[in-house]
């Protein structure tokens, strides 16, 4: 029975050897054909979305009041305007709603005359924080 026991242990240990020792995970390799440009497009894009929120640009406040007013005026914006990217802002004790992100105030004038069409309280503004 020992010798039985011993057999065993010896070849488990031995099969356990010889598959450690010459089985391998499949082994390969990736390449990755993408355009030389996509690295310069994403830093570019990075670069963009940190100016974002800068402060030297110029936005449109469209409504200053309750939130349940915001939220509906947020909507009817963006189905108005989808070339500019509205957001709610939280400013005690008013919910607002920011319109676009202008670099120049030439441009956020422009964008101005549209929008006071359908929001005639609309103003530009330079957000300070």
């Amino acid at each position: 029975m020992k010798t039985l026991s011993l057999k065993f242990s010896f070849l488990a240990s031995l099969y356990f050897f010889v598959f450690s020792t010459f089985g391998h995970a499949q082994q390969g390799t990736v390449s990755i054909n993408q355009d030389k440009n996509i690295n310069v497009l994403l830093d570019l894009k990075k670069e963009m979305n940190l100016k974002e929120n800068a402060t030297d640009r110029y936005k449109i406040q469209v409504y200053s009041g309750n939130r349940s007013e915001a939220e509906a005026t947020q909507t009817k914006f963006n189905s108005d305007f989808e070339k500019w990217k509205s957001n709610i802002v939280y400013e005690y004790p008013n919910f607002k709603i920011w319109a676009g992100s202008f670099t120049t105030r030439l441009e956020a004038d422009r964008a101005l005359k549209e929008v006071k069409r359908s929001f005639p309280s609309a103003f530009i503004f330079k957000p300070k924080k």
